[in-house]
C-alpha cells in the first residue's frame, strides 16, 4: 500500500496529547482503564457466545462480530497512544502510518455496515416473523456479515493509495494522536483535492446508503410496533431492538459530531478529543447496552462462571 511513498518522508511524529504536558499521567490513567472495559466487556461477549451454542442465533452472532470490531479498532489506536503518553516516543513510519489509517478506517467502516445489516435482521424478526428463520438463515447471516466485513475492507484502499502518494511538507508532525485522513491532508504540500473528492463520493455512496438503509428499517420497524394493539405487545416487540438502536444512535451521533460540521468549525486541537470519544464510547457501551437487561446472556454468563471461564477472562485482560 505504501509502495509509492515520498522520497522526502521516511515517518512521522505523532503529536498526540504533548500540547497538554499537565495532563500526561492523567490521559494515561483514564485511556489504559478505558481500553481495559473495552477488551473486558467485548472479550466476554465474544467468548460466552462463542462457547454458547443456544446463542448461535443471528442476533448473537451479529453481536459477537460487533464485539470483534470493537475490539480490533480500538486497539489499533489506543495501545499506541498508551505507548506515547508513556515513553513520549512518537516515531512512526510512514509504513506504519497508512496500514494504522487503513486498518482503523476498514475496521470503522465495517461497524457502519454490519450495524446495517443487523438493522435489517431486526427488521425481518419485527416485520416479518413467520419468515425470519428463511431469511436470516445461517448462510444469509454470514452472507451480511461477510459483505459488511468485505466492504469495510475495500473503503479505505482508494484513500491510502492517494494519500501514499502524496508530497509533505518540511514538518512531519501530524497534530492528532494517530494517523488519521484528516491531519494527513493538513500535512502535505500537494493538492489534496483527489483525497477529499474521493471521502466525499464514499461517504454519500456508502456511509450514507447505510444510514439511509439503517432509517428504512426502522420506519418499518416503528410502524410494524405501531399496529400491535397491546401495549405489552408493543413494549416487548421495541425491547427487541432497543439494543441496537441506542448502538445506532450512540456511533451516528458521534460520527456526526465529529465529521459532519462546517469546515470552518473544525479545530485539530478539539478534534482530538472528539476522535477518542468516537473511538471509546461505542466500544464501551455497546456490552453495556446489549447484556444489561438480557436474561438469556446473563444465564449463559454464569454457567460459563461456574465453570472458570470467567476467571480465565480476567486473566487474559
Amino acid at each position: 500500500m505504501a509502495s509509492g511513498s515520498p522520497k522526502n518522508v521516511s515517518g512521522f511524529i505523532i503529536q498526540g496529547f504533548s500540547d497538554t504536558p499537565e495532563l500526561q499521567i492523567s490521559l494515561f490513567v483514564l485511556i489504559l482503564g478505558i481500553y481495559l472495559i473495552i477488551l473486558l466487556g467485548n472479550l466476554i461477549i465474544f467468548l460466552v457466545i462463542s462457547c454458547n451454542p443456544h446463542l448461535h442465533t443471528p442476533m448473537y452472532i451479529f453481536l459477537q462480530n460487533l464485539s470483534l470490531i470493537d475490539i480490533s479498532s480500538t486497539s489499533t489506536v489506543l495501545p499506541n497512544l498508551l505507548h506515547i503518553l508513556l515513553t513520549q516516543q512518537n516515531n512512526i513510519s510512514f509504513l506504519g502510518c497508512m496500514t494504522q489509517m487503513y486498518v482503523f478506517v476498514a475496521f470503522a467502516a465495517s461497524e457502519y455496515f454490519l450495524l446495517t445489516a443487523m438493522a435489517y435482521d431486526r427488521y425481518v424478526a419485527i416485520c416479518d416473523p413467520l419468515h425470519y428463520i428463511a431469511r436470516m438463515s445461517r448462510k444469509h447471516c454470514a452472507g451480511l456479515i461477510t459483505a459488511a466485513f468485505t466492504v469495510g475492507f475495500v473503503d479505505p484502499v482508494g484513500h491510502v493509495v492517494l494519500i501514499s502518494k502524496l508530497s509533505y511538507c518540511a514538518s512531519r508532525l501530524i497534530n492528532h494522536f494517530f494517523c488519521d485522513i484528516t491531519p494527513l491532508l493538513k500535512l502535505s504540500c500537494s493538492s489534496t483535492f483527489s483525497v477529499e473528492l474521493l471521502t466525499y463520493i464514499v461517504g454519500a455512496l456508502l456511509i450514507f446508503n447505510a444510514f439511509l438503509l439503517t432509517l428504512t428499517s426502522y420506519i418499518f420497524i416503528i410502524s410494524a410496533i405501531l399496529k400491535i394493539q397491546s401495549s405489552e405487545g408493543r413494549q416487548k416487540a421495541f425491547s427487541t431492538c432497543a439494543s441496537h438502536l441506542a448502538c445506532v444512535i450512540t456511533l451516528y451521533g458521534t460520527g456526526f459530531c465529529l465529521y459532519v460540521r462546517p469546515t470552518t468549525s473544525y479545530s485539530l486541537e478539539r478534534d482530538k478529543y472528539f476522535s477518542l470519544l468516537y473511538i471509546a464510547l461505542g466500544p464501551v457501551l455497546n456490552p453495556l447496552i446489549y447484556t444489561l437487561k438480557n436474561r438469556e446472556f446473563h444465564s449463559s454468563l454464569v454457567k460459563l462462571r461456574q465453570r472458570g471461564f470467567f476467571l480465565l477472562i480476567v486473566n487474559a485482560t
